[in-house]
């Protein structure tokens, strides 16, 4: 959706381009299927190469130069993995405190993000130990409460006048002026 078609939809251009800005960093399923599978056919043809590696490795003609060329392929891709496997960890670690982030109304994530200690971080299931911590610790800091949303501070704008859908002032018994006149009566007679 564009921003003018949610605009078109009744929503202000503010509340449109957060909308837009908050999707904007969502990745659409197409492309997260894509990474996913070429994901798995990495992990296929790593697990595949090490079995050819071994089964040269276990060939009787083997000389000591292949040997030592195995052994050295064999360190290379398990370097590989491990490097790989970080890099997940992390992936998992920043999508964590970006939920949490999300789920505490930061205003500006990479703002928060960049007050955060997570040098040490660990992840607990899907949560990252101490995050809950230092995040209340930003909304409640005079210096960086400013950069979460906080209902109780925020003033909403108030609309005052005609409300459709609520009763009147008779609850709802008297019938709608079907004229000017009948409106201008109507006002007379109720102040009376």
């Amino acid at each position: 959706m564009t921003k003018e078609q949610l605009m078109a939809l009744g929503l202000s251009e503010e509340q449109a381009t957060n909308i837009i800005e908050g999707f904007g960093t969502m990745i659409p399923k197409s492309r997260f299927d894509e990474v996913n599978d070429a994901k798995k056919q990495l992990e296929k043809d790593v697990a595949d190469r090490d079995e050819q590696l071994e089964e040269l490795k276990k060939s009787a003609g083997a000389t000591d130069d292949l040997k030592a060329e195995i052994e050295k392929l064999q360190g290379e891709n398990t370097a590989a993995k491990e490097k790989y496997e970080a890099e997940v960890k992390q992936l998992k670690l920043s999508s964590a405190v970006e939920r949490a982030l999300t789920g505490a109304k930061a205003k500006n994530i990479k703002a928060v993000k960049a007050l955060l200690d997570l040098e040490n971080a660990e992840l607990d299931g899907e949560d990252v130990k101490g995050l809950a911590d230092q995040i209340k610790a930003l909304q409640e800091g005079e210096d960086s409460k400013f950069l979460f949303e906080n209902s109780t501070n925020d003033k909403q704008q108030q609309y005052r006048g005609f409300k459709p859908g609520e009763k009147g002032e008779r609850g709802g018994q008297e019938t709608a002026p079907t004229s000017l006149a009948d409106a201008v009566q109507s006002h007379f007679t109720q102040n009376q």
